[in-house]
């Protein structure tokens, strides 16, 4: 049979079907003629028309012009578990194309195929249900009924099955298993069949030779397993009947199916769902060679608005790159925010890496046309972007490939470090001082000092994570944003409870209110985080909080990033979990870009919120490390080196003090508008009379005495002449 795909030959199928009525369509390489014909030609609704049963159902091979696909028996392969699709190579129009060799996920595990689109013969409880059967999902901490990390049979026995509506036809390539995500319990299969069908009632087994093929399945629960059909089929479902499952477990599985959709016009519900972008962007996963000459020819396209350079090098050496975007690359401008963006910290987590690197590509275009929004966010903020902060776990991950890299390959860093709770816990040491009344007297509320054993070399701390801390202590940032994934979420500090005996509980910053502002700014635009009618991806429901969330009130992390930055510099930080997906397909990267492109803008907008200034002496001379206090927040901020500062405040009518060593205080009342853009609030700070003495003494070499310290003095005398 001729392929299907032009007119002619799809027309000659529908009338050799009217001719052969009745008659089993032995030898079909494809599917049946009548119905891939229907689907073709007709504009009626696909559910309203009566399906024809199907008696045999054969695969396709692809053949030279003019030959027949015909069905070949093979040989079974073994499971791969590290091998990704390869792109076709480019033929003439006229040529006909082979099926590509290879197609991407269906989207089980980007939430892509609906729970509606997914059934099981039976379920153990609806906390194990065909729609938990998704690859790498999660199960809640209790492994409740709600929320747990598999489909599991309700009966152990070879007619239990799982099956996926493609909703249309697909060419199905491929399988990948897992088995059951638990704490306790140990569920997997390991082995399985096979099946197809046009209509849900008639299957046909995927064939080796004569007999059924019997694909080999998992050995453990978290590794997946990738088994690629002998040869494609052409179906709209595609079902897996477990064979035998360990010996001590239960019919348990998670997986993901390999297809590529067949072209349908008529299909509304498809159209419907689509997403394309019109940037003209690199769309690939990218590698740390292929990253690097990326940021290169970026810098080429765009040498006025952009510098590379590194924060430091990876446990294995490689460079830490980061990508400035300013209309002045390499200085910092007084008055000018310092923003940045943080992705990779846990190298398997790959959606924010990309994102990252285009970003800079879809910035610097912009910038080139001219759009007045990205020229404005250019020439007033300095933009710091680091990809890949976490390049040695990145490069494991990339080896396991998009889906066979399971929850956590490359999450560490190379020696098993996890660098996004690898900072000096601060929150403790300031909740102990305000506990025994010492804030602010002896401990500031802000800058709080790291310490001494987290500084010396025999300290657990990466070197990804030392070369953050120099980075962020010498750049003065304002705000920042750690991309994650594995969620739709956006999570702003505290993200350690303060209840030493609890793991959840909501711990609020005295910013809180302002953090809660810029978490909803990413979330509000992002096309699905606020979406209430779209599927939690694994058991936390974020949409109470329009898509954001406190951290320590998800789950509790000592030494985390965001606490870290908080505490212990201007930044305010906040993570960004971007996807359900922590690995996606590159064919999903399009509609994930399009996801996050107007959220990655909007936040970087946020830091010209709240108000600015100069701080100077009567000399007009910028007066470092001052600092920035506003009343009824027990949180300061303190100048750069040229004098000036930015306190990120919601609108409203702010009692704001600046005071340094040696200065007399100055109070002024600050105005936060509605609109875009900081308010100037700037203030002049006059000498103390103690420090104008000190400084005649010490023009002529002489130091001030000090009082208290000659009283003591003088008592000293006397007790020894007593004596």
């Amino acid at each position: 049979m001729s392929r299907p795909g032009t007119a002619t030959p799809a027309l000659a199928l529908v009338l050799l079907a009217v001719t052969l009525a009745g008659v089993g369509a032995q030898g079909a390489a494809l599917e049946d003629p009548d119905y891939y014909g229907q689907e073709i030609w007709s504009r009626e609704p696909y559910y309203a028309r009566p399906e024809p049963e199907l008696e045999t159902f054969s695969p396709p091979l692809p053949a030279g012009p003019g030959e027949e696909w015909e069905r070949r028996p093979q040989e079974p392969r073994p499971p791969k578990r590290a091998t990704k699709p390869k792109k076709a190579p480019k033929r003439e129009k006229s040529a006909p194309e082979p099926p590509p060799p290879g197609c991407p996920p269906l989207g089980l595990e980007t939430l892509k195929i609906t729970d509606f689109q997914l059934h099981a013969s039976t379920v153990k409880r609806y906390g194990l249900g065909a729609h938990r059967g998704r690859l790498n999902i999660q199960a809640g901490i209790n492994e409740n009924d709600f929320y747990d990390g598999a489909w599991c049979a309700g009966r152990n026995d070879l007619q239990q099955w799982i099956e996926v509506d493609a909703r249309r036809l697909t060419r199905f390539t491929g399988v990948i298993t897992q088995g059951r995500n638990s704490l306790w319990l140990s569920d997997w299969v390991t082995s399985y069949k096979v099946m197809v069908s046009n209509d849900s009632h008639t299957w046909v087994t995927v064939k080796n030779g004569s007999g059924d093929m019997i694909f080999e399945g998992n050995s453990e629960k978290e590794i997946p397993v990738l088994n690629e059909l002998p040869v494609p089929m052409v179906a709209r479902y595609i079902r897996i009947n477990p064979q035998s499952w360990f010996d001590n477990g239960s019919i348990c599985m998670r997986m993901e199916i390999l297809g590529c959709p067949l072209p349908d016009p008529n299909n509304y519900y498809h159209r419907r769902n689509e997403m394309t972008t019109t940037d003209d962007l690199d769309f690939k996963h990218h590698n740390y060679k292929e990253m690097r000459q990326l940021m290169k020819v970026v810098n080429e396209m765009c040498p006025n608005i952009t510098r590379i350079y590194n924060i430091g090098k990876s446990h294995q050496g490689l460079k830490l790159y980061a990508v400035e975007i300013s209309d002045h690359p390499g200085e910092h401008e007084v008055g000018e925010p310092e923003f940045h963006y943080i992705a990779g910290a846990h190298g398997n987590e790959v959606l924010g890496r990309e994102l990252l690197l285009l970003l800079v590509q879809f910035v610097c275009q912009e910038y080139l046309a001219r759009n007045a929004r990205i020229v404005h966010l250019v020439e007033e903020t300095r933009i710091h972007v680091l990809p890949s902060l976490n390049p040695d776990g990145y490069e494991k991950a990339y080896e396991g490939g998009s889906e066979l890299g399971g929850w956590s390959l490359g999450r560490w860093t190379h020696d098993g470090i996890d660098i996004n709770n690898n900072f000096p816990d601060l929150n403790t040491l300031l909740w102990e001082a305000e506990d025994r009344q010492n804030v602010p007297r002896k401990v500031p509320n802000h800058y709080i000092a790291i310490p001494e054993w987290f500084l010396s070399e025999n300290a657990t701390v990466a070197a990804e994570t030392r070369a953050v801390i120099a980075w962020m202590e010498k750049i003065p940032f304002v705000l920042g944003g750690n991309l994650q994934g594995g969620e739709l979420v956006v999570a702003y500090p505290y993200d350690l409870v303060r209840s030493p005996w609890k793991t959840q509980e909501h711990t609020p910053t005295p910013d809180d209110h302002v953090f809660r502002w810029l978490a909803y700014s990413y979330a509000s635009t992002h096309r699905l985080m606020t979406d209430a009618r779209r599927r939690v991806c694994h058991t936390e429901d974020f949409q109470k909080e329009e898509g954001t969330v406190n951290g320590a009130s998800w789950h509790t992390v000592a030494g985390s990033l965001n606490d870290f930055s908080y505490l212990h510099t201007n930044c305010f930080e906040l993570s960004i979990y971007v996807g359900c997906d922590k690995y996606p397909h590159e064919s999903q990267l399009p509609e994930e870009w399009e996801n996050n492109r107007e959220s990655l803008i909007v936040f970087m907008e946020q830091v010209h919120r709240g108000i600015k200034g100069l701080v100077r002496d009567s000399h007009g001379k910028g007066i470092p490390n001052a600092i920035i206090s506003v009343e009824g927040i027990n949180h300061d901020i303190r100048t750069a080196n040229d004098g000036d500062y930015w306190r990120l405040l919601n609108p409203g009518e702010y009692v704001v003090t600046a005071k340094a060593e040696g200065f007399t205080a100055s109070t002024k009342n600050c105005m936060v508008g509605y609109d875009m853009g900081a308010t100037r609030c700037d203030f002049t700070l006059s000498k103390t009379n103690m420090a104008r003495i000190r400084e005649i003494m010490e023009k002529f070499g002489k130091q001030p005495v000090s009082l208290p310290a000659r009283r003591l003095k003088l008592r000293g005398q006397k007790r020894r002449q007593r004596g």
